[in-house]
């Protein structure tokens, strides 16, 4: 067995989660994984990063305009994509003028893939996901079983081939991709949940922007250009561009102290040894 591949068991059994599974990929494909990589689990906010690129194919296909009156007056669809509506959390209020605070919104994604669901003609957004993103890639047993904003239920082995194409585009509509990680609105500041208020807190379009944020839930020797997203069901999905690495993880275990703790040790050693710095093969 690889250091790579014991580090992935060691760090993932250091969890203490009850079921669930994590792994680790480079541009070849999954390079080391742990626990179950088949069972159906929740990727709560994880799911944003699969409608945010069901949003951008749409609009890669001329029928929605990103720049589009979409949500509260003044914004559009790509501030709801962005968080950068003022759009609460979870509910209709309006807490800020767009494109002054990042407002954390399910509210603005779903917002964002109902506006997309309807200029595609597709007859919801479970359809619209499955045939701009699922079936595309692959990802045959994962579906949208809830909102656009934190729905989707599928196997770390799907949620691994989603990284793969964020890692390495070659699938879905050249350019989506790049769009989703280009910082949208730079320099805003807001709350990024479970880690308290950023400044800057940069987004892309569904995806979170590391940068220089601390704390975090990635490695601190992440690239400043990795992004990712995770979710309260113990889930994330991280890429560090600049290394060609990712990882994945579902678990079903509620975020907490555990995973904020946890995740960023975890990365910070799996990137250690496909860096050459870590142990060599045992």
């Amino acid at each position: 067995m690889t250091a790579l591949a014991e580090a992935v068991d060691a760090e993932f059994d250091s969890w203490g989660v009850d079921f669930g599974g994590c792994a680790v990929l480079d541009r070849t494909g999954i390079l080391a994984s742990a626990g179950d990589l088949a069972s159906l689990l929740p990727w709560a906010s994880v799911t944003k990063i699969a409608s945010a690129l069901a949003v951008l194919s749409v609009a890669a296909d001329g029928l929605l305009d990103l720049d589009a009156p979409a949500g509260p007056e003044g914004s559009t669809v790509r501030h709801l994509l962005a968080h950068a509506s003022g759009l609460a959390f979870d509910d209709d209020r309006v807490l800020s003028a767009p494109g002054r605070r990042r407002v954390y919104s399910n509210v603005g994604i779903d917002l964002a893939v109902a506006a997309a669901t309807y200029a595609a003609a597709a007859p919801d957004a479970a359809t619209l996901l499955a045939d701009r993103v699922l079936v595309p890639l692959g990802m045959s047993h994962t579906e949208l079983a809830g909102p656009p904003a934190h729905g989707m239920r599928g196997p770390v082995s799907d949620l691994a081939l989603l990284a793969a194409e964020l890692l390495e585009p070659c699938v879905l509509p050249p350019g989506i991709v790049a769009q989703a990680r280009t910082d949208n609105y730079p320099g805003l500041g807001g709350v990024l949940p479970g880690f308290g208020r950023q400044d800057p807190n940069d987004w892309g379009l569904g995806l979170e922007l590391r940068g220089a944020k601390s704390p975090h839930w990635m490695a601190a020797q992440a690239s400043p250009a990795s992004f990712g997203h995770f979710g309260q069901a113990g889930s994330f999905l991280w890429v560090d561009p600049d290394r060609g690495l990712a990882a994945v993880a579902l678990t079903g275990t509620p975020f907490g102290p555990w995973a904020s703790t946890a995740w960023p040790v975890s990365s910070a050693r799996w990137m250690e040894i496909a860096d050459g710095s870590g142990d060599g093969d045992a």
